[in-house]
């Protein structure tokens, strides 16, 4: 009986089920249906690729960074003597890199993305000619030019505007920091700072500007570069400029000064600063050293010569006799001494008397 409703319960079981958990089986004349490849839900990664993209890339080693102040004063036994003067060293050293000395939206022109960015630029032939860099070079880097730490910010403030109102499309900004560009700022022939450059055709065509000959304030700058108030400046134009026929001279000396620029920025500031000044102090001293003076040849005294005995008895007469003479000298002076003042008048020979007449006629 336990059977039979075991049976019973097993069959409406079965009968419940939908047809979808069987199969209809293969029947005669079917096409067989490919098999899907199976997909591996998991790929091993090989232990070399997986250590190497674990690790990051390791900067390259250079000479410079040995010497470099900020990882002087970061590393750890700087850190140490600070946290015992109650200094957080790490903090200072964060906020002066961090700290923002001209708007980074302008573009910055260095001597590597210079062909790229200006040269090479890819224009239409009417963008071509349409295309105006305003450009301002900058030694506020440096922290000891108020003049170009003002014009960035007049430049920064222009710029601004700029993009606000974008009524300018046909100007880029850019901006070149003269202490660590060297090839551009050789060939144009700069060797001071600020300046703002009008730039065109590809960079063959330049106009220089100091801040003195520009009204320093954003809305005359704007209003300089609506109303192409450059056009009025004739741009450089001598043998020495792009195009010109000693061109090459400017281009070889360029060149040449960033190749010695690229060995001397290897050598900390500071330790550059030492070396420098140490070696001035030497050459100095050497120009300053005073002149030698020629020795004089020493005299060669004669020797004296030998007498005989017969000379030195005849030679000792006369000196006998010039001895015997000064005593007597000697004793008559002193006799001489003895008399008075009445005795010297009487013994003086009496004087000559001469008459008026004798006098005149001596005359």
């Amino acid at each position: 009986m336990k059977l039979s409703v075991a049976a019973l319960s097993l069959l409406a079981l079965v009968g419940s089920s939908t047809a979808q958990y069987f199969s209809a089986g293969w029947t005669p004349g079917q096409k067989q249906q490919p098999q899907e490849p199976e997909v591996a839900t998991f790929v091993p990664v090989p232990e070399e690729k997986a250590t190497t993209a674990a690790q990051p890339k390791a900067a390259p080693f250079s000479f410079s960074n040995l010497f470099d102040i900020n990882k002087l004063l970061t590393s750890e036994p700087a850190v140490a003597i600070f946290n015992r003067m109650g200094i957080n060293i790490t903090e200072k050293v964060q906020a002066a890199l961090d700290h923002k000395i001209w708007d980074e939206r302008v573009e910055l022109i260095t001597d590597d993305n210079y062909k790229e960015l200006i040269v090479d630029e890819p224009l239409t032939e009417q963008q071509e000619k349409d295309r105006v860099w305003i450009l301002v070079i900058s030694v506020t880097s440096a922290k000891q030019d108020g003049v170009s730490k003002f014009l960035d910010e007049v430049f920064d403030s222009a710029f601004n505007q700029t993009q606000l109102a974008g009524d300018l499309p046909n100007v880029k900004w850019g901006r070149i920091d003269y202490l660590n560009v060297t090839h551009i700022t050789t060939k144009w022939g700069i060797w001071q700072a600020p300046y703002l450059v009008v730039l065109q055709d590809r960079g063959k065509t330049l106009r220089f500007y100091r801040p003195y000959q520009l009204r320093l304030k954003d809305d005359a700058l704007r209003e300089f570069l609506a109303a192409e108030g450059w056009k009025v400046t004739p741009p450089w134009s001598t043998a020495y400029s792009p195009g010109g026929s000693r061109e090459f001279i400017m281009e070889f000396f360029a060149v040449w000064m960033t190749k010695l620029y690229n060995l001397a920025v290897v050598v900390p500031r500071w330790l550059l600063v030492l070396v420098s000044g140490s070696l001035a102090s030497v050459i100095i001293g050497l120009l300053h050293k005073p002149a030698k003076k020629p020795a004089t040849p020493l005299a060669v005294q004669p020797q004296p010569k030998v007498k005989s005995q017969s000379a030195v008895a005849a030679s000792s007469k006369p000196a006998a006799a010039s001895s015997s003479t000064a005593s007597a000298i000697a004793s008559g002076s002193g006799q001489a001494s003895v008399l008075t003042d009445s005795e010297r008048e009487s013994s003086a020979p009496p004087t000559k008397r001469t008459s008026a007449r004798q006098r005149k006629t001596k005359k």
